[in-house]
């Protein structure tokens, strides 16, 4: 009888538990972790897009993981505790697009005592001087994907709805649908790119700033710039790329919730914004570290040229592999360069 009582217990406790996840409440047993973890810290804190980017890590012999408590479950995500090259770090994958990116790095940099963020992950290229492969460091970051889209009829000049109270702006530049039509007209009219409205930890509560380009850390760019002389792999069994990869810092990179295959649009974001590199997630993790004044630098590689033609077009399936790897190849140089006494840290 006193087993069955302990068992209904522990069954009690279980549920309890769930529920407590269910309302998207820490438990007690993962806050106890997080606070022992914490206790250990600062950490960096590693953003990867998903598993075809963090296995690798993973699986690097760099990362060594805490065999104590290799990683603590919330919220649906596993974060997980190491080293690299004598760096604490935590890491975590987001899933695919801007609203997983955001949340998860909201948890990292909310839950753990972190002196920076890394972000690393493969690309979509717009730079017609750059091969698949090579792997880019923007300088600045921004969403692409919020629009004020003008209704049918209206023209450059103009006001937007709502631009009038300020949640508007035709500051940044617009697309033109109609110069893409085929002889018809184009009920789509235009949309004009808007920036974030942030609330940045250093301004006042609920006082809206806004950000459309966001910078990386300066100190990090400047490290970066000592990776440009990498020797990084060229072929993937004995199919190989034109010439090695290289790393390469860049003006821009863009992301928004839409991947990017298609030709004319490639060109619309080089020719508009001086893009680079295009993705789905890089700068959700710009805008949360900037809000939270954490530093932060996002090391991409080039996968696919976004629709763009060329002898290596759309050999994403093939060179996905090399672009990840080399992705994780420079970010794990990247660390080992970081001093382990400077830090910035954040709880």
């Amino acid at each position: 009888m006193g087993c069955f009582f302990i068992g209904l217990l522990m069954v009690i406790l279980s549920i309890g538990n769930i529920i407590e996840e269910a309302n998207g409440e820490i438990s007690p047993k993962v806050l106890s972790n997080i606070k022992m973890m914490n206790k250990r810290g600062p950490y960096l804190g590693f953003v990867a897009p998903n598993n075809f980017e963090l296995n690798p890590l993973l699986a690097s012999q760099a990362y060594v993981p805490y065999p104590s408590l290799p990683f603590i479950d919330f919220a649906g995500r596993r974060f997980r505790f190491g080293n690299i090259s004598n760096q604490r770090v935590v890491i975590v994958m987001t899933g695919l697009g801007m609203v997983n990116t955001g949340v998860v790095t909201q948890l990292l940099v909310s839950l753990f005592r972190l002196k920076g963020v890394l972000h690393y992950g493969i690309a979509g290229n717009a730079d017609v001087n750059l091969d698949i492969g090579d792997v880019t460091i923007p300088k600045f970051w921004a969403h692409s994907g919020l629009w004020n889209w003008q209704r049918y009829g209206d023209g450059i000049d103009d006001e937007l709805a709502l631009e009038a109270g300020g949640d508007y702006t035709r500051d940044i530049g617009y697309l033109q649908f109609s110069k893409y039509n085929n002889q018809s007209d184009n009920l789509l009219n235009r949309v004009w790119y808007q920036p974030e409205e942030i609330f940045p930890v250093t301004g006042t509560p609920e006082l809206r700033e806004h950000v459309f380009w966001v910078p990386v850390d300066k100190s990090y760019l400047d490290l970066a710039r000592q990776l440009q002389d990498m020797r990084l792999p060229q072929c993937v069994n004995t199919t190989c790329l034109p010439r090695p990869p290289k790393v390469t810092i860049v003006d821009r990179g863009v992301s928004a919730s839409v991947f990017v295959d298609n030709a004319a649009y490639r060109t619309f974001l080089r020719s508009k914004f001086n893009a680079t590199a295009i993705d789905m997630e890089s700068a959700a993790v710009a805008l949360i570290c900037h809000q939270q004044a954490l530093p932060f630098v996002v090391i991409r590689s080039l996968s696919d040229l976004a629709g763009g033609g060329s002898d290596v077009s759309n050999e994403a399936d093939l060179f996905g592999s090399l672009a990840a790897q080399n992705s994780v190849d420079v970010l794990v140089k990247f660390v080992g360069l970081l001093p382990r006494h400077k830090s910035k840290t954040h709880s």
